[in-house]
């Protein structure tokens, strides 16, 4: 997923950092979010496990699944937990891994990592605490058995880093149980106006599919999903409710496997470049109009001049007329319809009626009577079309989320919690 554009980071850090703040301290406040009992019930947590923990624990819970579905843990693993929190998973871990096993619970926040010493010194031994970024994980190479993380990977900035670190400090074979927010369609607009959009909203999750590549990028293995569910019809906030339907935000909880080695850096860049996954993200992005255009005039105009500099050189190469103008006109129509689908997301016809103004142009020129002057004219349209669609398309999802409204900017309510978005 995208990062807020407008902002480095350290600024996004410092965003997850107050937010999380006022969920350890004041768990009673307004999230937009489900906090607490409430949250772990309709996550399905098991009522032995709710129970045992900590009321205090158990008020701060923000998670967004619940990862034990996945079942990775084993009696005796040395159990990483990632974004713990004030420490519901790392105190259910540590009843899975028995007293053989040890539990690392690893969160950004401070006062989140205080509250999780507060309520396990004592109680669980073997539970030990740790602040730090997932970014940065201060653990030795391959020497967790498995980990957990619950809601943490949508808050970082550089999730492929933070993905490359869980493989780097897990065994060969070691398990990974994850449950996080992902969306079905990204976030392209610049965030900079509110940069708590990263912590409030879905501006911090990925594409499903898009998670589950880095996923394999970064080494792991038998990836499953084990469970998807809407997330945020749970929100007590309508308008977190409404924008994570319109962007398809959900959480998913998967279970994967460390392989046995990193994949070489060749291989990454080439499982990064298939053009499957690159096609489907200027899809929907909003950007296969534009490449398609691209591609048209490359052909177009591109074709003429490698010909002139070849001729130039001496190198007799001619154009074959009707497979060159066949080409144009196909990429010129497949542009036109690329853009044209954009209706659906911003309801303006303007696009489509350049478009078609533009290709009829072109066609004309192309297979009835050339004129340079009408060809690019035609061209002329199909960029203002293109170039009309993905304003559209911006400015459509920047109302849904709330940017540019002075009702939509964070309240700040008591001891720096923040309150619904309104």
């Amino acid at each position: 997923m995208v990062a807020v554009l407008g902002y480095s980071p350290q600024q996004i850090t410092e965003a997850v950092q107050d937010m999380y703040t006022a969920v350890a301290d004041r768990p009673d406040a307004h999230f937009h979010f489900p906090v607490g009992g409430q949250a772990l019930r309709f996550l399905d947590y098991a009522t032995a496990d709710v129970d045992s923990l900590p009321q205090g624990v158990a008020a701060s819970f923000a998670g967004v699944g619940n990862p034990f579905m996945a079942d990775a843990l084993h009696p005796g693993d040395t159990s990483l937990d990632i974004g713990a929190g004030a420490g519901n998973d790392s105190l259910i871990a540590a009843s899975r891994v028995g007293t053989g096993g040890q539990v690392i619970a690893l969160d950004l926040t401070a006062a989140m990592t205080r509250k999780l010493k507060y309520h396990a010194d004592g109680r669980y031994p073997n539970v030990g605490v740790i602040q730090a970024s997932a970014e940065h994980l201060p653990l030795a190479d391959e020497s967790i058995d498995s980990i957990t993380s619950n809601g943490a990977l949508n808050l970082v900035p550089n999730k492929r880093l933070a993905l490359r670190e869980m493989f780097r400090v897990l065994r060969p074979g070691g398990r990974l149980q994850l449950a996080d927010v992902v969306i079905n369609r990204p976030v392209n607009v610049d965030c900079d106006s509110d940069p708590r959009l990263w912590v409030e909203c879905v501006v911090g999750a990925t594409v499903e599919d898009s998670l589950l590549a880095m996923l394999g990028d970064a080494g792991f293995e038998n990836i499953r999903i084990v469970r998807r569910l809407d997330y945020f019809a749970h929100s007590p906030s309508q308008q977190t409710r409404e924008i994570a339907k319109s962007f398809g935000a959900h959480s998913i909880e998967l279970r994967a496997q460390r392989a046995g080695r990193a994949p070489q850096w060749w291989q990454r860049w080439l499982r990064r470049c298939h053009p499957r996954r690159w096609l489907t993200d200027l899809h929907r992005r909003g950007f296969l109009g534009v490449a398609t255009l691209t591609l048209a005039l490359i052909n177009c105009y591109g074709a003429l001049a490698a010909v002139a500099i070849l001729a130039a050189l001496g190198a007799g190469v001619a154009l074959t007329p009707s497979l060159w103008a066949g080409t144009i006109a196909l990429l010129t129509i497949l542009a036109t319809l690329f853009i044209a689908v954009g209706y659906r997301r911003h309801r303006s016809a303007l696009p489509a009626i350049l478009c078609v103004i533009g290709t009829v142009l072109v066609l004309y020129a192309l297979f009835i009577d050339y004129s340079a002057i009408t060809e690019f004219a035609g061209f002329v349209f199909l960029a203002g079309a293109a170039g009309r669609d993905l304003y559209l398309r911006r400015r459509e999802e920047a109302a849904r989320l709330g940017l540019g409204r002075p009702e939509s900017h964070v309240k700040t309510g008591v001891s720096g919690a923040r309150t619904e978005r309104r």
